[in-house]
């Protein structure tokens, strides 16, 4: 019975140990694990840096960058369409993790956001029906116009800015994509539209001699950048790898190509 008695204490002693806390398997670190998908927030009608085909496929010259970076970070990619004046607030709720759709990089922008290096140089230029420039040479020709630009976009930061600028127009009025505002501007409910040049010369090239695209810089020219969180220094810092050696290999420059006609990216 003894022998008995002493075989079933060690059995519950065995059972007890290998239940115990200091036997308990090493806690799975997640910050290890890769990002397996990226969700990369855009204006779905931003020709050319990302918009819809008439397939309804998003498609664009930023989205084929981005495309090419999550392929060479092994992630997944998925394009999500956002409210363009609500973009901060969509990236600090985490509905999505990058901006990557010709974002300028401005002061105001950098408290709320984190940037990659600028990948390419822009201006805010003025956009007229064709043929009707009427005498605007420059900023200040402006006033006593109908003028028109994409709400949030850094033409509208600029002019709501600047003193006295938006009073002297004689309306001023903002527009969730820029489809609608060549839209106005052709049936002439304003009289001019300040317009990435980037994006308005795409549009110029697609509108059959409509518009005219005058050499009149509003404000001072920016540089795109590639949008995080303020705390994803990490993904930041993976993004900004991975699109140096595009740069560097000459795989940014082909889809410039593709797109422009010419190499736009700095180097």
């Amino acid at each position: 019975m003894r022998k008995i008695f002493m075989a079933a204490l060690l059995l519950v002693t065995m059972v007890f140990a290998g239940c115990g806390g200091g036997n308990e398997p090493a806690k799975t670190d997640d910050s290890s694990k890769e990002q397996t998908k990226i969700v990369i927030g855009l204006d779905d009608e931003y020709a050319p840096m990302g918009f819809k085909n008439e397939q309804n496929e998003i498609v664009g010259f930023d989205v084929d960058l981005a495309k090419e970076a999550a392929k060479r970070l092994g992630s997944e990619v998925e394009f999500k369409a956002i409210d363009w004046n609500s973009k901060e607030a969509e990236l600090k709720s985490g509905r999505i993790d990058i901006i990557w759709n010709g974002l300028d990089i401005t002061p105001e922008r950098q408290q709320n956001m984190l940037f990659s290096k600028p990948y390419m140089d822009n201006r805010q230029i003025v956009f007229v029906k064709a043929g009707n420039d009427q005498g605007i040479k420059s900023e200040a020709d402006l006033a006593g116009k109908s003028v028109g630009t994409q709400a949030g976009s850094t033409a509208e930061t600029y002019i709501l800015g600047k003193t006295g600028l938006k009073d002297s127009f004689k309306n001023f009025k903002t527009y969730g994509e820029y489809v609608s505002a060549f839209s106005d501007l052709e049936n002439g409910r304003i009289d001019a539209l300040v317009c990435d040049e980037i994006v308005g010369r795409y549009a110029l090239s697609k509108q059959d001699g409509k518009f005219d695209a005058l050499d009149v810089t509003i404000g001072t020219p920016t540089q795109f950048g590639i949008a995080f969180r303020k705390e994803d220094t990490e993904l930041r810092d993976k993004v900004q790898k991975v699109f140096d050696e595009m740069v560097k290999d000459g795989t940014a420059a082909k889809i410039s190509e593709q797109w422009f006609k010419a190499d736009l990216i700095k180097k």
